[in-house]
């Protein structure tokens, strides 16, 4: 990993009608527009699934980066993830993402430790860390 701090640029590009395009240095662009909830078309990505999708990304690549270092094999990991998006005190905001991961495993895998390391895949997401909405945690662990 590269020292501390670490930045990232992003532009996004308007016109008055259409989409927004976001781009960042060595990615392929990507279209945003007003999710259907705020009286957009529903046909592209908006900020808020972009957020969401941020914790649910960024709390997979934590678990793929815990079980590397706790040398822990398992097969598939599938995670969803749910923001509820509210009003709080005349401001809107996200209070609450529940995460939901369902975890494969080898056969005769220890299920004890791959709930200890599905908990601290949580807990060093930095993405769901730097937010101060609520965040839940349900699991699943097949074999």
């Amino acid at each position: 990993m590269h020292p501390f701090p670490h930045h990232y640029q992003v532009s996004a590009d308007a016109k008055p009608e259409g989409t927004v395009t976001l781009s960042a240095p060595g990615l392929s662009n990507l279209e945003s527009a007003p999710p259907v909830e705020f009286d957009g078309p529903g046909d592209c990505w908006s900020p808020e699934t972009l957020l969401v999708a941020a914790v649910a990304d960024c709390y997979v690549l934590s678990f793929k980066a815990v079980a590397a270092a706790s040398r822990f094999a398992w097969t598939a990991l599938e995670c969803s993830v749910h923001g509820k998006l509210d009003r709080v005190e005349r401001t809107s905001l996200f209070t609450q993402f529940e995460i939901k991961a369902r975890l494969k495993l080898p056969p005769a895998a220890d299920q004890a430790r791959a709930q200890q390391l599905l908990e601290k895949s949580k807990q060093v997401c930095l993405i769901s860390s730097s937010l101060k909405s609520e965040i839940h945690l349900v699991t699943e662990i097949t074999t």
